[in-house]
C-alpha cells in the first residue's frame, strides 16, 4: 500500500495545461474549470489558442494553452503567473516557460523530449538535463508510455491511444489538486455514448492518471483549496459566448418575442451561434448565412417582421456589415449586433483578444448612424448585457451593438442561474391600430411605431433612402434630412436616462480613477484592490455603457484629479473621453493580443502616483 501522502491547503492556484493543439488542452482545462466549479471554488479561466492552426505538431506556433486561476475567496483574473505548468512536449516548455513564477511547478511528458521535438522546439540540449530547469518543482512523468499501458488490449489505434494522454494528464492534476473524477467519467460517457470503445478508454486513461498519483512517489504532497463562500445559489461554470446565447435566450422568453439570429461563422464568435442552434424547442431560428452581409440582412428582415433579431460576428465582420447597420438605423428597426472582438486588422489574430473596435461601434458608418453600444465586462457579465442590448433595442426601435471580445469570450466562471421571473420583463408594442398610424410618427422615446407587415391597415415602406418626418414617404428635402438626423441622434442621447449612473468603487473623490470598459475588468479591479492596500489612493470605474455614456460620467471624471485609461488598444475610449468632456487622460495602452496583467497595471498605478506606493 502506498504511503498516505501530506495533504497542503492552498488559497489560490493557477494552473497552465499546454501542449500541441492537437493534445486537447482545451478540452482538458474546460473539465478542470467545470469540475473545478462543482466543488465551489471561485475560478477565471483564459484559454489560448494558437493562431496557427494547422502549424506543424511540435512547433512553438502551433503551442494550444489553458490557464485557470481557481481560489477559496473572490477572484476577477485567470491569474499573472501560473503556479504549476503541464507541459506535453517540449514546445510547450520553451513558450511558457518565461511566464511561470519562479520556483513553480512543472509537470512534463517525459516521452515528448526526443531529438525531433527538441529540435522542433529550438532546444540545442534537452531542457530536463541540461540545468535550464533549475529552482523550479520538476516532475517528469512518460505520461504517453503510460498512457499506452493503460490501454493496452483496447480496440483503439496507436493514434487514438495517443490522444488519449491528456485524459491521464487530467487525472494526474485531480489527484494533486484533490479535485473528483466522477464528473468527468459522466462527461465521457455522453460525449463518446455512440462509441464506447472511446468511454473504456478515457476513463481507463483517466483512472491511470489518477492511481499514478497515488501510487508513485515521485509526489508526496497533494493540494486542497477550500470552496469559495459565495453567495447561496445554483451554480455553473460558463464561457462568456455561453452566457451571450443564454441572455438572448432569456430576452426571448421576457419578451415574448420568438428569437432570429442570422450569422456567419467567425472566430471568435461562432459559439454563439452553435449555442443558439441548440434551442429549437424555444423557438428560436438560426440562419447560418454564406457570409457576414447576408447575415445581417436576414436578421433586419427578421425584425421587420416581429422577431427579436440579432447578428454576431467580429471585428471583420463588423467593418462588412457597416452598411447594412446603416440600413437598420434608417428604417430604425430593432436589432443587436454581437462582436466578439479579436486581435489585429484583416484576418490579423483571430483566436487572440483586443479592444480595438470601440470607434468602429459608435462612429464607424457613413453618414449620421448612431447606434447604442454596450460592453460586457466579464464572462457571466455577457448574459445581463445581452438582455440589456435587447431592452434597449426593442424599447427605442434602434440597432444596439453589444460588444465582448476573445478573452471573456472564451474565458469562463462561475455564475449562478437565475430564476427566470427575476429577470426584467421586456415590454413589447406592436402597433395595430390604423387610426392616426404614420412610419415615423414618435413617442416620448422619439421610437418609431413597430408595425409587422400584413397588419389590417398599416401598410407602409420602409427602405435606405430618407423618409419624411411622420409620413415616412422619401423625401430629399434638406431641412427634413437635417430633422430627421437629430431626431435619431436625440434619440440615443435619451438612452442616458434609461441606464444606470456609473459607479465608483473606493473612495468617491480623490487622486487617481482608474477608468475602464469591457474585457479590461478583472484586472483593473484586482490591480486598484492590491494599490489601495499598499496605501495609494486610487479608486475604479468601469463603462458598460459606452454610447451613451451614463449621464454622471462627467461628475465622476471631475472628482478625481487623475484619470487612468487602461486599454487594449491605442487609446480609443481615451479619445472618446477627451472629446465629449474635455478632460485629459492617461493612457496606457498594450496591445500584445493578451489580456492585462494585474502586475503591469499596478505597476502604471504607482507610476501615476509619482512613482510612490502611497505610503
Amino acid at each position: 500500500m502506498a504511503k498516505e501522502k501530506e495533504v497542503q491547503q492552498l488559497n489560490e492556484v493557477t494552473v497552465r495545461f499546454a501542449g500541441d493543439s492537437g493534445d486537447g488542452m482545451q478540452l482538458t482545462g474546460s473539465q478542470f474549470s467545470d469540475t473545478t466549479a462543482w466543488v465551489g471554488n471561485d475560478l477565471n479561466t483564459l484559454p489560448d489558442y494558437p493562431a496557427e492552426i494547422r502549424a506543424p505538431a511540435g512547433t512553438i506556433y502551433g503551442v494550444s494553452g489553458f490557464q485557470l486561476h481557481f481560489s477559496s475567496e473572490d477572484i476577477h483574473t485567470p491569474g499573472d503567473q501560473p503556479d504549476v505548468l503541464v507541459a506535453m512536449n517540449p514546445a510547450a516548455l520553451k513558450k511558457n516557460l518565461p511566464e511561470l513564477k519562479k520556483n513553480g511547478m512543472i509537470i512534463v511528458n517525459k516521452d515528448s523530449f526526443d531529438l525531433k521535438n527538441l529540435k522542433l522546439a529550438h532546444y540545442e540540449s534537452n531542457p530536463l538535463e541540461d540545468g535550464t530547469l533549475e529552482g523550479y518543482t520538476v516532475f517528469t512523468v512518460p505520461i504517453s508510455s503510460l498512457t499506452e499501458n493503460a490501454l493496452e488490449g483496447t480496440s483503439l489505434s496507436p493514434k487514438e491511444v495517443a490522444r488519449c494522454k491528456n485524459f491521464f494528464a487530467l487525472g494526474l492534476m485531480y489527484w494533486l489538486y484533490n479535485r473528483p473524477i466522477e464528473n468527468t467519467v459522466k462527461w465521457i460517457e455522453e460525449k463518446f455514448k455512440k462509441k464506447p470503445e472511446f468511454i473504456d478508454a478515457n476513463t481507463k486513461a483517466l483512472n491511470a492518471g489518477y492511481n499514478f498519483g497515488e501510487m508513485t512517489e515521485a509526489f508526496t504532497t497533494r493540494y486542497s483549496v477550500e470552496p469559495a463562500r459565495l453567495p447561496k445559489g445554483t451554480y455553473r461554470n460558463i464561457s462568456g459566448n455561453e452566457a451571450t446565447a443564454f441572455g438572448f435566450l432569456a430576452a426571448s422568453v421576457r419578451s415574448g418575442l420568438p428569437l432570429f439570429l442570422g450569422s456567419y461563422p467567425i472566430t471568435p464568435a461562432s459559439e454563439i451561434l452553435q449555442y443558439l442552434s441548440g434551442f429549437k424547442n424555444f423557438g428560436v431560428k438560426t440562419f447560418q448565412a454564406e457570409d457576414e452581409i447576408a447575415g445581417i440582412v436576414s436578421a433586419i428582415g427578421a425584425s421587420y417582421a416581429g422577431n427579436l433579431a440579432i447578428t454576431s460576428t467580429s471585428g471583420p465582420g463588423l467593418a462588412l456589415k457597416t452598411e447594412a447597420i446603416g440600413l437598420a438605423v434608417m428604417t430604425e428597426l430593432p436589432l443587436v449586433i454581437i462582436n466578439v472582438q479579436r486581435g489585429g486588422p484583416s484576418t490579423g489574430l483571430p483566436t487572440k483578444t483586443e479592444q480595438a473596435d470601440l470607434l468602429q461601434a459608435v462612429v464607424g458608418r457613413n453618414g449620421e448612424a448612431p447606434v447604442a453600444v454596450l460592453a460586457a465586462k466579464t464572462p457571466r457579465d455577457c448574459f445581463y448585457l445581452a438582455i440589456e442590448a435587447s431592452r434597449i433595442a426593442l424599447k427605442y426601435m434602434t440597432p444596439v451593438i453589444l460588444l465582448t471580445d476573445g478573452y471573456i469570450a472564451n474565458g469562463s466562471e462561475p455564475w449562478r442561474i437565475p430564476a427566470v421571473e427575476s429577470l426584467q420583463k421586456i415590454d413589447v408594442k406592436f402597433r395595430t391600430e390604423k387610426e392616426g398610424y404614420y412610419p415615423y410618427l414618435r413617442d416620448e422615446f422619439l421610437s418609431r411605431p413597430w408595425a409587422v407587415p400584413g397588419t389590417p391597415g398599416l401598410e407602409h415602406r420602409i427602405g435606405g433612402l430618407e423618409k419624411a418626418h411622420i409620413y415616412g414617404s422619401v423625401n430629399y428635402d434638406p431641412d427634413n434630412h437635417h430633422k430627421m438626423i437629430n431626431l435619431r441622434a436625440e434619440k440615443i442621447k435619451n438612452i442616458e436616462n434609461d441606464i444606470p449612473d456609473l459607479e465608483v468603487d473606493g473612495d468617491q473623490s480623490g487622486e487617481i480613477l482608474v477608468l475602464g470598459w469591457g474585457g479590461t475588468y478583472g484586472a483593473i479591479k484586482e490591480a486598484v484592490m492590491k494599490s489601495r492596500d499598499a496605501g495609494v489612493n486610487v479608486s475604479q470605474a468601469h463603462l458598460q455603457y459606452l454610447n451613451p455614456f451614463p449621464k454622471n460620467t462627467a461628475d465622476v471624471l471631475k472628482s478625481f484629479k487623475k484619470i487612468l485609461i487602461p486599454e487594449i488598444n491605442l487609446g480609443q475610449l481615451a479619445k472618446l473621453i477627451r472629446s465629449e468632456y474635455l478632460v485629459d487622460v492617461i493612457q496606457f495602452n498594450v496591445v500584445r493580443g493578451l489580456p492585462f496583467r494585474v502586475s503591469d497595471i499596478v505597476a502604471k498605478i504607482n507610476e501615476v502616483n509619482g512613482g510612490q506606493n502611497g505610503k
